[in-house]
């Protein structure tokens, strides 16, 4: 396909291009029928302005023919779609008190020669995984057998999470043994930034998975928590109940699910009992 010269572009570059309620419609379904997201009809500007960088990209004029790319399932440009429209914020620690919390409802049951299996469910760009290898290595000791699955449909923050390499401000506000535990900090042309440190980067498995998939190829499961946070406001009720009764069947008895502080579980018939601060324990008897 031939490009466009960079003087065709200048429409693109102050984002005049205009995104049509009818194609912003169409895109819109085809982002909820591949992810599970479901954006607002409100979100049409933020979806402009974000896929106006895909169009730069790749040298097109138009929405319209932005959107046959993505007429072939198959399309190079899905991942570019998907990463486009998602939003990826997190921290370490974040939401602090679900680790202390962890931590404390594992150890009323933990055995020390017991494996320790958890999924990130939803893990951007790695902090959470890595807040969790930190907490239970702390709490637990680096001889205990942990494994911590970390997934997430976007293949780009999926790359960051693997290398573990982050800006040292990202770190500013932990503890001081925080950072002695889980960071090398670089030197030279690495300098004023912070790697993950290889013992604990070992106890994370990163791997792309789409939630919405019929089925998930997951590796020692089941688990004893799952922490799927800030994840299901994306998705309708009846997404959001069907990923829950599934999440319910990967989680042994008395296991733990962790969600978002906006997402409480009000369906009591899910089969999860609330133990506050958006922590619930499946229930032994199903729903």
């Amino acid at each position: 396909m031939t490009r466009l010269p960079a003087a065709g572009l200048d429409a693109l570059a102050s984002d005049r291009v205009q995104l049509t309620a009818d194609t912003f419609t169409i895109l819109r379904n085809l982002l909820h029928n591949h992810s599970g997201i479901a954006l607002a009809a409100h979100k049409i500007t933020m979806v402009q302005s974000r896929l106006a960088k895909r169009l730069r990209a790749l040298g097109i004029p138009s929405y319209e023919e932005y959107l046959r790319r993505l007429e072939n399932p198959e399309s190079a440009e899905w991942p570019e779609f998907i990463n486009a429209l998602t939003t990826n914020l997190t921290s370490f620690f974040r939401e602090g008190h679900h680790f202390t919390r962890l931590v404390e409802l594992l150890q009323t049951s933990h055995a020390p020669s017991r494996r320790i299996r958890i999924w990130s469910a939803g893990c951007s760009t790695g902090e959470e995984p890595y807040t969790l290898a930190m907490t239970l290595t702390k709490a637990f000791g680096s001889g205990t057998p942990i494994q911590i699955l970390a997934t997430d449909l976007d293949t780009a923050v999926l790359n960051t999470a693997s290398r573990g390499v982050y800006p040292e401000t990202r770190i500013d506000g932990l503890e001081d043994s925080w950072k002695r535990l889980a960071f090398l900090r670089g030197t030279g042309e690495h300098k004023g930034q912070v790697r993950i440190r290889p013992e604990l980067k070992s106890l994370v498995t990163f791997q792309q998975l789409n939630l919405l998939d019929d089925r998930w190829a997951l590796p020692n499961e089941p688990f004893q928590a799952i922490f799927c946070r800030n994840v299901m406001i994306y998705f309708d009720k009846p997404t959001q109940r069907k990923l829950l009764q599934r999440f319910r069947s990967l989680l042994e008895p008395d296991g733990l699910l962790f969600v978002g502080h906006s997402e409480a579980l009000l369906d009591t018939n899910l089969g999860f009992q609330s133990l506050g601060q958006t922590i619930y324990r499946r229930k032994a008897a199903g729903p």
